[in-house]
């Protein structure tokens, strides 16, 4: 099944997305409600079109695509590793856990950064999809977050759980990401290193 109700490509096998997520993220798209939203974020980061080459960095435009998957790998990484360690090693793993989660919170700065980078140069579909995506990852954030300062107040049990909810959250944030990149098509890319296949091997 494709998303919206046409046959697959000549040579594509046929999608299996299960009818009912299809139908959620069509409604999504279709969500009108939530651009009075995205036209207040619009206005909040607004600022960071008077820092050009600042923007231009967070696009990833010296490297010919978006930064913004690449930088994604660390926070995720990390905080997935902690709960790792919290499930795996439990007590034992409690200090490297606190860090793990530490330094994802920082590196999840300049990834909302370039996040919202992208995000500006959508519209429509996308643009709507792309608030949720963002708010899915806010709330993984937040939770983590909460993860961090319980863990520093001695409250591990309660960081864990914390951390597997923010885990829960940031996958919902995955998916709707990759619908961004891969169904919507949306992402800084340079048409200079876009080769299409010609059948040649």
């Amino acid at each position: 099944m494709t998303l919206d109700g046409a046959r697959p490509a000549a040579g594509q096998p046929p999608g299996g997305t299960p009818a009912w997520l299809a139908g959620r993220l069509r409604r999504l798209e279709e969500a009108r409600g939530l651009d009075g939203v995205a036209d207040a974020l619009e206005r909040l980061t607004a600022p960071l079109e008077r820092a050009p080459a600042l923007v231009s960095a967070l696009r990833g435009d010296a490297l010919g695509h978006a930064l913004h998957p690449l930088l994604t790998d660390v926070p995720l990484g990390t905080w997935m590793s902690a709960s790792c360690l919290d499930l795996g090693l439990g007590r034992s793993a409690r200090r490297a856990s606190t860090l793990l989660l530490g330094v994802g919170l920082v590196a999840a700065l300049p990834t909302v950064a370039s996040g919202v980078v992208e995000w500006r140069r959508t519209g429509g579909r996308s643009r709507r999809v792309g608030l949720a995506h963002a708010a899915s990852n806010g709330a993984a954030f937040a939770l983590y977050g909460a993860s961090f300062g319980a863990r520093l107040a001695g409250a591990h049990r309660a960081g864990v759980a914390l951390a597997l909810a923010g885990g829960a959250a940031s996958t919902v944030g995955g998916y709707l990401g990759g619908h961004l990149s891969l169904v919507r098509k949306e992402g800084t890319a340079d048409p200079a290193l876009v080769v299409h296949d010609d059948g040649a091997a």
